[in-house]
């Protein structure tokens, strides 16, 4: 089957390694990588035969990242890092370039490879540094944006240094040949702004009214790969071509869509760019040359820090950020293979040099996702010197927040519930990842955090210490549950509403304390009941009983053991029968030991009384002979002027108003 099962061998052995570095608790990407090196040409056994139409693939799996970064971020995201990517990027690579040619000194080598080392050591990858950030949850940090912006200037560097370096002894044709590249890529930035921004939404507006998914998902590939690959046929690179497609394509109606369907076809090229790494390293020489290799490794890691640590300080970036961005950006770059291979075919470097080059290159790109993380793990031990990372915050108050709700996610649902709170002056913030819906939030006037809520360091933003409630919108149950526990953590008072996705997490969230659960499905399937047995002609009453009859049956045999959800269920059951009023029965109330007939409570105040809450349990529409007791709470219905006289005959000292009790759940 040739190529087919090559890819079949890959993406079975990628995924056994991506469970192994799962239990391991290491990034799915080194299983990738580890997938890479069992099938690669250089340990034996079960090979990949087609190695180089697998490196193909990997290409088009960079493209694809690009371009969905593209969709993520607007040239907007891009402003606040300008100065440090357009000025602070060429100073990196001059100042890698000259760390390079003093490590090639130092090693012996002549200034040509010496100069070549440094020109290879001082591209990061794109690829393994936003895949580690989006498995970190560190897009939308600062820090991630100041990487991003370097990373973009790097890759638009790539094309210059194809020229350059082949033709170091012609230094004449060199520069004709990059004055030539950087009037092609101004032709087609411009291009791309001026007419792409009107022409690719017109065409994808086309498409969208065909109602076709299908062919809605071939046209965003065709635009994000076509583009690339143009941008490749007239010199310039492709990944950078498939990222500008994406960013053009972001201001258009359908950006957030486009994201949510190329986001698996992503992943799987993705896979098998990392498998395709893996597959470069050669053990037998990484065992012959490990001293070496180990060396600069070490050399071009520490001083690739310090020198991308040191500019980001240098323009004036403090706090967590110089010390992110150098965990982030020490590797060796994907770019880097692309060069060398032009080095080798041109005889500008040796064979042993590129296999030198390969080796360290691979290496840093497996330790990225380990010296990445630190970061984080220093952020959850909150250092001192690490917990003010700034997040984009937007439309927060001077005063800061303060028994508020968190809303985490600000997809439709969580717009909603912030559309609500915000007519009833209600404080609120949401916490939100998708650039699209920041921006529908800050154009609402929304208070916003930018970043994934399942970080503690991004609750700690949107002051979740102090907040009253928090509503969890994401229907994921791994991110919903460590949102909630690190929220719980900061703040062991906070009130919880969450999304479920599915009944089988009842015992979940259970143990998690939430306050009220949320199932979508559920409400849809028991609204569609409701307008198919009222389309019968079903009595009202009769629908009424049945649907709650469902809503009981979920929200109580799952959490028969947790009283919170019992009790819920039946003041569900209650409020949405009647527009009631909840009073509950103090010490000293008139009612204590009465009977409702007895206390004539509709004769004399106009009100009914048509539950009792006692124990957790529900008891609808009691009879006359129903005696009251402390600690009941009573529902009534009737005119806001009878229940008012209900309060002033019966429960005078207790303060009821004449909308719907705001009650928490009996713990």
């Amino acid at each position: 089957m040739g190529i087919a099962t090559d890819i079949i061998l890959l993406v079975v052995v990628a995924f056994f390694c991506g469970l192994l570095m799962q239990r391991l608790k290491q990034p799915l990407i080194l299983g990738y990588i580890l997938a890479g090196v069992i099938l690669g040409p250089h340990t034996g056994g079960l090979t990949i035969t087609e190695v180089h139409d697998i490196e193909l693939l990997a290409e088009i799996g960079v493209g694809l990242l690009l371009f969905a970064l593209g969709l993520e971020f607007s040239h907007k995201d891009l402003k606040p890092v300008k100065y440090i990517a357009l000025l602070g990027t060429p100073l990196q690579i001059g100042l890698t370039i000259a760390l390079g040619i003093g490590i090639g000194r130092l090693m012996g080598w002549d200034m040509k490879t010496s100069v070549w080392f440094g020109t290879l050591i001082s591209l990061s990858s794109t690829m393994v540094l936003l895949k580690t950030l989006m498995n970190q949850g560190w897009l939308g940090t600062l820090s991630s944006k100041v990487m991003i912006g370097m990373l973009i200037v790097q890759d638009l560097a790539v094309v210059p240094m194809l020229i350059i370096l082949p033709l170091m002894n012609d230094p004449a044709a060199g520069l004709v040949s990059l004055g030539y590249a950087a009037g092609k890529a101004a032709l087609f930035l411009i291009g791309m702004f001026v007419l792409g921004a009107k022409l690719l939404p017109w065409l994808m507006r086309h498409i969208a009214r065909l109602g076709s998914r299908e062919l809605f998902l071939l046209a965003i590939i065709a635009i994000g790969l076509g583009i690339g690959y143009a941008t490749y046929l007239v010199g310039l690179s492709f990944a950078f071509g498939a990222f500008i497609a994406g960013m053009v394509l972001n201001e258009s109606d359908y950006g957030h869509q486009a994201l949510s369907d190329i986001i698996p076809l992503r992943d799987v090229f993705g896979l098998l760019f990392f498998a395709s790494v893996g597959m470069l390293l050669d053990p037998r020489f990484l065992l012959d040359h490990i001293g070496t290799i180990l060396l600069l490794v070490l050399l071009v890691s520490v001083g690739k820090s310090l020198i991308f640590s040191s500019i980001s300080w240098g323009f004036r970036y403090g706090n967590v950020i110089p010390v992110a961005v150098g965990l982030g950006l020490f590797q060796v770059g994907e770019f880097s293979f692309v060069l060398a291979r032009i080095g080798l075919g041109t005889g500008s470097i040796s064979n042993d040099f590129y296999n030198l080059v390969l080796t360290t290159a691979v290496l840093t790109m497996t330790l990225t996702p380990i010296i990445s993380a630190q970061t984080s793990r220093l952020y959850t031990l909150k250092k001192r010197w690490f917990q003010k990372e700034p997040l984009e915050s937007i439309n927060f108050p001077d005063k800061g927040f303060n028994r508020h709700v968190v809303i985490a996610g600000g997809g439709r649902v969580g717009m909603q519930i912030a559309a609500t709170l915000d007519r009833l002056t209600l404080p609120f913030v949401i916490v939100e990842l998708d650039q699209r819906r920041i921006e529908q939030a800050k154009k609402s006037g929304y208070a916003v955090v930018y970043g994934d809520a399942s970080h503690e360091v991004v609750l700690a933003a949107a002051s979740v210490a102090s907040a009253a409630l928090l509503v969890v919108t994401i229907p994921g149950i791994v991110e919903s549950q460590t949102i909630i526990t690190h929220a719980q953590r900061m703040n062991t008072t906070l009130e919880v509403v969450a999304r479920l996705s599915d009944p089988d997490f009842f015992e979940i969230f259970s143990e998690l304390n939430v306050t009220d659960l949320v199932y979508p499905e559920l409400e849809a399937g028991l609204e569609m009941t409701r307008q198919v047995l009222l389309a019968l002609g079903i009595p009202v009453t009769e629908i009424q009983r049945q649907t709650e009859a469902l809503r009981q049956e979920y929200f109580t045999s799952s959490m028969s053991r947790s009283k919170p959800y019992q009790t819920l269920a039946q003041f569900r059951s209650a409020e949405q029968q009647f527009d009631l009023q909840w009073v509950k029965i103090g010490a000293g109330c008139r009612l204590i030991g009465q009977r409702i007939g007895e206390a004539e409570i509709r004769k004399k105040t106009g009100a009914s009384v048509v539950g009792v809450l006692r124990d957790d349990q529900l008891e609808p529409n009691p009879g006359p002979q129903f005696s009251f007791q402390e600690k009941d709470l009573v529902a009534i219905i009737g005119s806001c002027d009878a229940r008012l006289a209900f309060q002033e005959r019966f429960v005078p000292d207790e303060h009821v108003s004449c909308r719907v009790a705001n009650l928490k759940p009996i713990r």
